[in-house]
């Protein structure tokens, strides 16, 4: 009896199924295609173009489905009745680019459509009306997945689009890449009662012809594409193509156009971009579009040799939605598209795809928490009145002072515990968000006949004061915790005075800040200026003590999630302290002390170039007025011209050249002066070149052997920072010294009877860490532990079960003793008052006499 009414409701959907396979084709508008599929071509206007290109071919789709429905038939799972229509379905109303069928096995088909029918078998089974299909097949050379969409905007919890961003389209590079195509099937699944639509990815392999020329140029698309695509494109595609990636070649950022479908009421979407320099956009701009009410009924991705990313998204208005004109809607996502490649997924997304926050409400939101973890002001009164009350000149109370500073911010607001206060209440964050717009958007109504979308929504939400914005959250939250987190929102808002948030051409999210929210207890020192930036590998900061002020750009790197909480805690006090100090270096020349930050996030370490460059290019968004090929109006509260010059610092001096240029390209008036340490060639003084920071140094301990008529080469030596860092490797190459220990990023080498010297030399010229020295070099006393190791047994018998743990603790090792002390590297607090008593011998004598 079940199997007969299985079989009479699969009756009743092949039927269906053969009605629409066969009422589609003349149903479907004609409409243009990045890529014409042959097997849709007689549906597309502009089809001959692309026929045209086609080459003579042998397969012949009907024979396919013949062999396709004998298999079928020989299996038995389908009753024989239903296999025409099951197979016609599946070939004619899905979609698929004719290349899938040539492609592919006569099994592999089959067994998709074995996979859908199921769908429908388990769907009647559980009294549902929309099918759960969910097929993916993956190989070396492609990809393919189908995924079933209820017939509305919102996401699927298991969406393959972030599979496909995070396996193939975000780990595209020059080297390996892979094209994309996608389409959503011209109507519901086969049967009238399920509302299901269907969509097709085909990820394939790049096969790019030889290319010699690393530059990015090319005089033909040709050159730099698949030959698949270029076989098969329209020639309006390839112009348009060529266009954007030249384009996308001078700029940091990413390249957007909306173009208007010949003979259809789509929208085309083309975006471009560099390879690497944003993740999960793909399934980011599905989210954006859905949020508008809009649906695509096509997508293409392609990579090209000379490292750009460019997608055509073909977009219409959903089937019954209320979304607005399709112009109107298309407008804004082009606008936010340029924000979400900035920071294209956040702790936040959930609230944008449930539609709670929009993309500009979220990534506010998210932008707020970060501002929050730095500068929410969590020390309370008892913290002032002791410190008042201790002595700011005793060396001791100034370090308690700071420890229990930090220990106050870490445990009183973790990271998690101000993210889920700020998830709990998404309506203060519209509502703050407003307050932020209102001032810093510009009113399009002044410059086009109608008003944006996202100017139409702030006009929904009311404007407060900021008295009424903070009694607000007073009524709203339930303590004075999540009171004090939603008031830093305020302080942010009050204190921005200019911002590139709604510039369409950004990389990176800055916002030049007013500093005089700074504790002046904490900060005693009050600082000129201060930009804060973030971007979807990093977050940063740049302060300066003067107007003209000079300084150096340090990215931060973090080894593990635990070094990571770290730096981020200290982030802003170490940019600080750093810019006091050279505030007080820079005391005999007439720039005044600057420093630049970026702390690299957690699993974006391998990407510190596109960090700084996105950095530098999104603080000139608001220095520099114009300039941009595609620039909106900042609303400016500085009001005054500002000048910034940037140095080399750790891990940036192979960058100064391209900040310079980049400076000249976005019309800075002095870019020649805007970097120090750059090349010879740009009329600049490399400083790892010259070893200017390093000889100035050896100066103090060249001064020490004289005063002391020491032998430098009787003088046994401890050095942080290793022969592959700009002060390591010079120290190492001027000195002639006995070095015992050198610990760096990679672990700790010793040897008693001093590191042999030709060995140490050849790592600091070819700038390697000890993790490629030759260990056979060292002596039975050396040895040499990296920070992956563990339970090391040292010569002495000491068992290291951390390889981590003792790198970043050797210099209070009783092992680290020598005559000098030479610190190239290593952290802030690395030695504070809780420690400084082990670099002391037992009889009271220091380990290192000179430092």
């Amino acid at each position: 009896m079940f199997s007969k009414r299985i079989s009479q409701m699969g009756r009743s959907l092949s039927k269906s199924a053969s009605d629409k396979a066969q009422t589609t084709s003349a149903a479907v508008p004609p409409v243009p295609s990045t890529i014409v599929p042959t097997s849709v071509s007689a549906q597309h206007s502009i089809a001959a173009a692309a026929e045209a290109r086609d080459h003579a071919s042998a397969f012949v789709k009907s024979d396919q489905m013949k062999l396709v429905a004998s298999f079928i038939e020989a299996k038995g799972f389908i009753p024989k009745d239903l296999i025409a229509g099951e197979v016609a379905w599946f070939y004619n109303n899905l979609g698929i680019e004719e290349q899938y069928f040539r492609l592919e096995t006569i099994e592999s088909i089959a067994r998709n459509i074995f996979s859908i029918y199921s769908a429908k078998i388990v769907a009647f089974i559980k009294d549902e009306t929309t099918l759960d299909i969910n097929l993916s097949r993956e190989t070396d050379s492609g990809a393919l997945f189908m995924q079933s969409v209820p017939n509305t905007t919102a996401p699927r919890s298991d969406n393959c689009e972030l599979t496909i961003d995070a396996k193939y389209l975000d780990t595209s590079n020059r080297a390996k890449s892979f094209r994309l195509e996608s389409y959503r099937s011209q109507s519901s699944v086969a049967s009238n009662s399920f509302s299901t639509h269907v969509n097709s990815y085909f990820l394939y392999r790049c096969n790019f012809p030889e290319r010699r020329d690393a530059s990015g140029e090319f005089s033909s698309l040709e050159e730099i594409c698949d030959p698949y695509f270029y076989e098969h494109a329209t020639e309006q595609t390839i112009a348009c193509y060529e266009r954007i990636i030249r384009r996308v070649l001078k700029r940091t950022g990413v390249v957007i156009e909306a173009l208007d479908v010949p003979a259809s009421p789509e929208k085309r979407l083309v975006i471009g971009f560099k390879q690497g320099t944003t993740r999960q956009y793909f399934s980011a701009l599905s989210d954006l579009y859905n949020f508008y009410g809009l649906v695509s009924s096509r997508k293409f991705v392609e990579q090209f040799s000379n490292g750009i990313t460019v997608m055509s998204i073909y977009l219409s208005r959903a089937p019954g939605s209320n979304a607005a004109p399709l112009d109107n809607s298309i407008h804004q996502v082009v606008k936010e598209a340029s924000l979400l490649y900035c920071l294209p997924t956040t702790p936040f997304q959930g609230h944008f795809q449930r539609g709670t926050l929009s993309v500009q409400e979220s990534i506010y939101g998210y932008i707020g928490w970060i501002f929050a973890q730095h500068f929410l002001n969590r020390l309370g009164g008892e913290f002032t009145s002791l410190q008042s009350v201790l002595n700011p000149k005793n060396a001791d109370h100034n370090e308690v002072l700071s420890k229990l500073k930090k220990r106050l911010r870490t445990d009183t607001f973790t990271r998690a515990y101000i993210l889920e206060v700020i998830q709990q209440y998404p309506e203060l964050v519209k509502l703050l968000y407003v307050s932020f717009a209102m001032v810093h958007y510009i009113n399009p109504s002044q410059n086009s006949l109608s008003p944006s979308l996202s100017y139409q929504r702030m006009q929904v939400t009311p404007v407060l004061s900021e008295q009424e914005l903070l009694d607000t959250i007073r009524k709203t939250v339930a303590n004075t915790q999540e009171y004090m987190i939603f008031e830093s929102y305020v302080t942010f808002n009050k204190h921005v005075l200019k911002t590139n948030f709604y510039q369409p051409t950004k990389c990176a999210i800055s916002f030049r800040m007013d500093p005089k929210f700074l504790p002046q207890l904490e900060y005693p020192t009050p600082l000129f200026g201060m930009f804060f930036v973030v971007g979807s590998e990093f977050r940063g900061f740049h302060l300066r003590f003067r107007d003209i002020a000079r300084g150096g750009i340090r990215i931060v790197k973090s080894r593990n999630a635990e070094a990571y909480s770290i730096n981020l805690r200290s982030l802003f006090d170490e940019n600080y302290n750093l810019a006091n100090t050279q505030q007080r270096k820079n005391k005999d020349i007439p720039e005044g002390g600057s420093k630049g930050t970026i702390l690299l996030n957690p699993d974006t370490q391998g990407n510190p170039q596109f960090a700084f460059e996105k950095y530098v290019d999104a603080i000139l968004d608001v220095v520099v007025v114009g300039a941009r090929e595609v620039q909106d109006t900042i609303v400016d509260l500085y009001g005054q011209q500002e000048i910034l010059f940037f140095g080399p610092d750790e891990g940036t001096a192979d960058y100064m050249d391209w900040a310079a240029l980049h400076a000249k390209k976005r019309g800075v008036h002095s870019w020649k002066a805007f970097t120090t340490g750059k090349s010879q060639s740009m009329g600049g003084i490399p400083h790892d070149t010259y070893g200017m920071t390093t000889r100035s140094v050896h100066q103090y301990v060249l001064g020490i052997y004289e005063k002391l008529r020491l032998d430098e080469k009787t003088i046994t030596k401890m050095q942080t920072g290793g022969p592959d860092g700009d002060l390591g490797s010079n120290e190492i190459l001027i000195s002639s010294d006995k070095t015992v220990g050198i610990v760096d990023g990679s672990g700790v080498l010793y040897d008693p009877a001093g590191i042999d010297r030709s060995e140490l030399s050849r790592l600091a010229t070819e700038r390697k860490m000890v993790n490629h020295f030759d260990c056979a070099r060292l002596s039975a006393a050396g040895f040499r532990v990296l920070v992956d190791d563990t339970n090391v047994k040292l010569p002495d018998g000491t068992v290291v079960h951390s390889g981590l743990k003792f790198r970043n603790e050797f210099h209070l090792n009783s092992l680290a003793s020598a005559d000098l002390f030479v610190p190239c590297g290593g952290r802030p607090e690395a030695i504070d008052v809780g420690n400084v008593h082990t670099l002391l011998h037992p009889d009271g004598s220091a380990r290192f006499k000179y430092i």
